[in-house]
């Protein structure tokens, strides 16, 4: 044996046991770099779940939310319902203004949020609910005779939306659904207002396919209130779901939400039907009475047949009640299609 092949064993192993170090450390340095890559994904994966900022234009008024508000006031009762549906009763600290009843499918957890006031509350009992958001109806709310403006309200922090449906004229089912997405968004649960949006479709879908083809529209006359005088729908909401309907309002030409008319225009226009509201002091019992009585209405198409629609005056307001409302008009209208 060669006596320089000896120390050859040792020096293979100690060449083996560098190569090991050598692997152990690029092994270490490998799962250091994956730690580090993982704290990367994970932070930005925290970055990605933290809430955006949502930003709003409602009737020009220009709005950023960091987050959902957590303490929210509704004012006006179809205002109430649209956060109802979406489940956000947890998020709100009072309401205000109804019509009448509240839909009977959500009176549960309606009854667990505090009535502030009948209508409108003061801005002293408005503010004592601590509120970081309020949510009308009607823009009337935001005067100097209520709650203040919206401006205001912003410097006291409190952000605000109005319910652009209801304020612009001849709105349409698409302007609900836009203010019924535009809450979804500030709330952070567009889902649910997509779903809610696509269900409202679907169901006056339905309806406008029992009712199918139509020769001649109905004529239809609104009775809200009056006496002496007739208060009516004119170019409206309403006249938008009577139109969803294949139906005509006959005072749809008035460049007005409601309007004052002649019992003497009604009885040129003559209506085959009549949409009575009910809301208010005087029963429907008693407008019913009051339109049956009239004599100049004798030779009304309507008052003749006796055909009334009733509707309840939440039904008519730009909230989520469009599929219940154009039910009840189609059925009143179309007896032998729509049950």
């Amino acid at each position: 044996m060669n006596k320089c092949s000896k120390p050859a064993l040792p020096l293979v192993m100690l060449a083996l046991a560098m190569l090991l170090l050598s692997a152990c450390a690029a092994g270490n340095t490998a799962q250091t770099t994956n730690s580090s890559a993982n704290g990367q994904q994970s932070d930005a994966s925290q970055s990605t779940t933290q809430e955006k900022a949502v930003e709003i234009e409602n009737m020009g008024v220009k709005m950023v939310f960091p987050e959902a508000p957590k303490r929210a006031v509704t004012l006006n009762q179809h205002a109430t319902e649209v956060m109802l549906v979406l489940g956000l009763e947890s998020s709100m600290v009072g309401t205000a203004y109804l019509d009448d009843q509240i839909l009977p499918k959500y009176k549960t957890q309606y009854d667990k949020i505090p009535v502030l006031a009948k209508q409108y509350p003061s801005k002293e009992v408005f503010m004592a609910a601590a509120p970081d958001f309020a949510y009308a109806g009607w823009k009337s709310a935001f005067n100097d005779k209520n709650l203040g403006s919206r401006e205001e309200l912003a410097q006291q922090g409190v952000q605000t939306y109005v319910q652009e449906s209801s304020n612009k004229p001849g709105p349409i089912l698409e302007d609900v659904y836009r203010d019924i997405l535009n809450i979804g968004r500030i709330f952070r649960v567009e889902e649910r207002a997509e779903k809610l949006v696509n269900d409202i479709r679907a169901q006056v879908q339905s309806i406008q396919t029992q009712i199918g083809t139509v020769e001649q529209a109905p004529k239809v006359f609104v009775y809200d209130s009056g006496e002496d005088k007739p208060f009516t729908a004119a170019n409206n909401y309403l006249t938008s779901l009577i139109k969803s309907v294949k139906a005509k309002n006959i005072f749809d030409d008035i460049d007005k939400s409601f309007t004052e008319v002649t019992w003497e225009e009604v009885v040129n226009r003559n209506p085959d039907v009549i949409i009575i509201l009910d809301y208010g002091d005087t029963s429907l019992a008693d407008k019913e009475k009051l339109l049956l009585s009239k004599p100049a209405l004798a030779g009304v198409e309507a008052i003749k047949n006796k055909r009334f629609v009733v509707l309840p005056l939440s039904a008519a307001a730009e909230g989520v009640r469009a599929p219940i409302a154009l039910k009840t008009l189609a059925a009143g209208l179309y007896p032998d299609k729509v049950k």
